[in-house]
């Protein structure tokens, strides 16, 4: 109980405090031995120089050893363990307890720290040259026996381990992930308070957007038929904060979309989210390089350069096949299409006749790969992405002259297999792999290709970071499948100046479906990209309500269309909005890196599994009627319910389980 003593007369106060010593006089006597044996340190605390002092331990039991004579314990909090010994000679009554003790139990324990026998350290442990000799103990709870053992959790099945993770989230790995997690958050809240911006919450409970992922939805008790969506991220309210003067904004922020499963991603996830007023890229870029840097000193004192390199979104694709490259290693793709035109091999000439590409890789000393290693193997792996064959030829000096070996030989005269080395600045031994499709399609499956190869070469460090900020995006993209274009970050990213001209003579032309390209239009956008992984994005906004229309125009969203979705933000634009941009940082992203795991679930303290469902607590999960009934609502199991009670249901329809 609270009691606000600071405005509380003289004569009250005494009887304040003699509730509150009554009060302490009828806790259980159990009680009272735990605050008689507060612990003074932590299980990773005490060192050699301590030898000789007075401590109390609390903590959970890692292991037992019952050596007849002395007993041994390790005891384990978050910082670590400390070894506990129990001899039956000085404190006969405390070691019959602690041959009652099994692992996972809770207690807490008294004793003399002393140094380890001779020869009995543990140099592995940062207290592996102590001991505590045990004088009392408590045990303060016991344990069913665990579901699985903790220091073989990392074999155990990952479903057992989410459906326990009170059990799993005892394991030193992850509660160093969990650390990491909240030293990171904290040198971000600290580091931006410096600069001078402001952390500020947005709902959670907000107007549902359809632009991308679909969203969560919640349903409205109060307003029947009406619906809240969950933030897919704060992106208009952290616009309207600037419109609204705040300058600078920040917010470590939960966000939730509701996309199909990936080994990558969370329905709910955490990002470090900013934005700025005043700015243009290079300043919104600066600040988040500078605290990427400061962020990996502290935590893993790794010294990264800044200001880091910049790509190109074009040259990405072109060199990489992807927007997402992994700089830790050279190996670019090649554009061939020009010297395979000329070749005899019927699979390039005629993709290229077309209009597809002949894109290539160079594997350095790749002659290590066999024959069915190429066409089996690595040919089956690009499958996956949609590539419908790989090519390829090693490289061997002969009569002093690099020669294709195999594979496409004969398709080539030398005089072309000469122009193919050039272009690869090949070398003896090396493997060159090509795909004939579509530039996309080629792009999508050389890009993991490179570092499938590059993995299995070893040609990187693998605790090595090599970043970069890929800038100069397409403004949109083209959807096949509806026939339309698309913002290729969201609708509110703004076109660099120069293109604005390009963007007024597109809107212009009638019928530029297929004849004019708006991928030549270029954004203000850019992501921050480590070892293949995008770990952040942003763009400079559109902050002109007439830009911000022609794109809704390119995009055929119509001015109704617009209201209905953005108004309330279309709104806030035409009441004096600054120039201003963003960024948001992923969390679990940033924390998977710097943890060295390729698991996001690994850095969530409560994750869901790749199906959505959280385990520990068997979410999803039915709701009871009257819950339903509040909010108007009806489920198909619910309906059926009613149909069978009325008499609609055919024979056939009562037998099928879904009605």
């Amino acid at each position: 109980m609270d009691y606000a003593l600071h405005s509380v007369e003289p004569c009250r106060l005494n009887n304040i405090f003699t509730v509150i010593q009554t009060k302490t006089n009828n806790i259980d006597s159990d009680f009272e031995r735990l605050i008689m044996l507060k612990r003074t340190h932590n299980c990773g605390q005490l060192r050699l120089e301590d030898a000789g002092k007075k401590v109390t331990l609390a903590g959970w039991v890692q292991s037992y050893r019952d050596h007849g004579n002395l007993v041994f314990i390790d005891l384990r909090d978050r910082e670590g363990l400390t070894q506990l010994v129990f001899n039956p000679e000085t404190q006969p009554e405390v070691h019959k307890i602690a041959r009652t003790i099994r692992c996972e139990w809770v207690v807490a324990a008294k004793g003399i720290v002393q140094p380890r026998s001779r020869g009995m350290a543990n140099l592995k442990l940062p207290t592996g040259q102590i001991e505590a000799l045990v004088q009392e103990l408590e045990i303060l709870n016991t344990s069913k026996t665990p579901p699985f053992e903790i220091d073989s959790a990392e074999k155990t099945n990952e479903e057992l381990r989410l459906a326990s993770r009170y059990i799993d989230l005892r394991r030193p790995q992850m509660q160093h992930k969990l650390r990491t997690r909240h030293r990171v958050t904290k040198i971000a809240r600290d580091y931006f308070d410096r600069l001078g911006f402001w952390e500020i919450e947005t709902p959670m409970l907000a107007k549902s957007t359809p632009e991308g992922a679909r969203d969560f939805l919640v349903p409205s008790r109060l307003h029947k038929n009406c619906f809240y969506a969950l933030p897919q991220s704060p992106q208009l309210f952290k616009q309207i904060l600037m419109v609204s003067g705040v300058d600078k904004y920040f917010q470590i922020v939960r966000c939730f979309r509701d996309e199909d499963p990936r080994a990558d991603r969370q329905a709910e996830f955490t990002q470090i989210d900013v934005e700025m007023s005043f700015v243009d890229s290079n300043d919104i870029i600066g600040v988040h390089e500078n605290l990427i840097a400061k962020t990996f000193k502290h935590i893993l004192d790794i010294n990264v350069t800044v200001p880091m390199r910049r790509i190109t979104y074009e040259k990405a694709m072109a060199d990489y096949g992807t927007d997402r490259p992994d700089l830790r290693f050279d190996m670019k793709l090649k554009d061939i299409s020009d010297i395979a035109e000329h070749s005899t091999f019927n699979v390039f000439t005629s993709v290229i006749n077309e209009g597809g590409i002949v894109k290539g890789i160079c594997a350095a000393a790749g002659e290590k790969y066999s024959r069915s290693d190429i066409e089996k193997t690595l040919t089956n792996f690009v499958a996956d992405y949609g590539a419908k064959g790989l090519s390829w030829a090693k490289l061997k000096n002969e009569q002093s002259k690099l020669t294709f070996i195999g594979g496409l030989g004969k398709y080539f005269s030398d005089e072309l297999q000469q122009q193919i080395i050039e272009r690869f600045e090949a070398k003896n031994g090396d493997l060159l792999l090509f795909i004939a499709d579509k530039q996309q399609i080629a792009n999508k499956s050389l890009a993991p290709l490179r570092c499938k190869l590059a993995r299995d070469l070893g040609l990187y460090k693998e605790k090595s970071f090599e970043f970069v900020w890929v800038v100069g995006f397409p403004l949109f993209e083209w959807n096949e499948d509806e026939k339309r274009y698309d913002s290729l970050h969201h609708p509110f990213t703004a076109p660099v100046p120069e293109d604005l001209d390009k963007l007024e003579s597109l809107l212009r032309r009638s019928g530029y479906e297929g004849q004019t390209d708006p991928a030549g239009i270029r954004s203000q956008a850019y992501d921050i990209v480590v070892n293949g992984s995008e770990i952040g994005g942003g763009s400079i906004r559109i902050h002109q309500p007439k830009v911000q229309q022609k794109v809704f125009d390119l995009l055929n969203i119509s001015k109704q269309q617009a209201k209905e979705r953005f108004g309330f933000f279309l709104r806030a634009l035409e009441y004096g909005a600054p120039p201003h941009g963003g960024i948001a940082l992923g969390l679990d992203r940033l924390i998977m890196l710097l943890t060295g795991t390729d698991n996001i679930r690994d850095v969530i303290a409560f994750p869901k599994t790749q199906r959505g469902q959280c385990l520990l607590t068997d979410a999803p999960s039915e709701v009871d009627q009257k819950q339903l009934d509040e909010l108007n609502l009806r489920t198909q199991k619910h309906l059926r319910a009613i149909e069978q009670s009325a008499g609609l249901l055919t024979e056939e329809e009562k037998s099928s389980p879904e009605g």
